[in-house]
């Protein structure tokens, strides 16, 4: 039997009011100026805003094209218009900012970001920030090499028992 969208939403409030109990204090706490103050150098010190950067210019991209689409004739306008967006939007970037400093601060107590930055701001921090993209590009690199041998053996297993069974690949 299928659920409408009234009850889904209704587990939905259920599931959520219930984790918000079960979750207890921890989830009630505001995080103190001191917590977001040290959320807000980590972030500051290990870059995550970098990944949030294209999003004001992709959003108005996205548009400038949804526009160009619906009436090419006037593209120079619309090339204009989505120039000054641009700009008038990208200070709107803080607003991600701010939010995930929260999000840094709601999530971990004062003295673990304390800790982190400590760990961020030393000498192994500071090497692991550095390595950390070729880390991350060498395992991307291995797991979808890894995932392609394996696709190779799971086709090569599934046509031996599909073989055995009669099928003719």
């Amino acid at each position: 039997m299928f659920l409408s969208v009234q009850s889904w939403r209704g587990v939905r409030t259920v599931v959520v009011a219930a984790s918000l109990l079960l979750a207890g204090p921890a989830l009630a706490q505001q995080p103190t100026p001191s917590a977001l103050k040290t959320a807000g150098e980590i972030v500051k010190v290990t870059g995550p805003l970098e990944l949030f950067t294209p999003i004001v210019p992709g959003v108005v991209e996205q548009s400038r094209q949804f526009f160009v689409q619906q009436n090419p004739m006037i593209t120079a306008d619309i090339n204009e218009v989505a120039a000054q967006v641009r700009k008038d939007y990208e200070a709107r970037i803080s607003e991600v900012t701010t939010k995930v400093i929260e999000i840094y601060a709601s999530n971990l107590s004062e003295q673990e970001l304390k800790d982190i930055l400590a760990f961020y701001t030393s000498p192994a921090g500071k090497k692991f920030l550095v390595a950390q993209p070729k880390i991350v590009d060498e395992s991307l690199k291995f797991a979808q090499e890894w995932a392609n041998s394996l696709s190779d053996e799971v086709i090569g297993k599934m046509r031996e028992a599909l073989k055995s069974k009669g099928h003719k690949l």
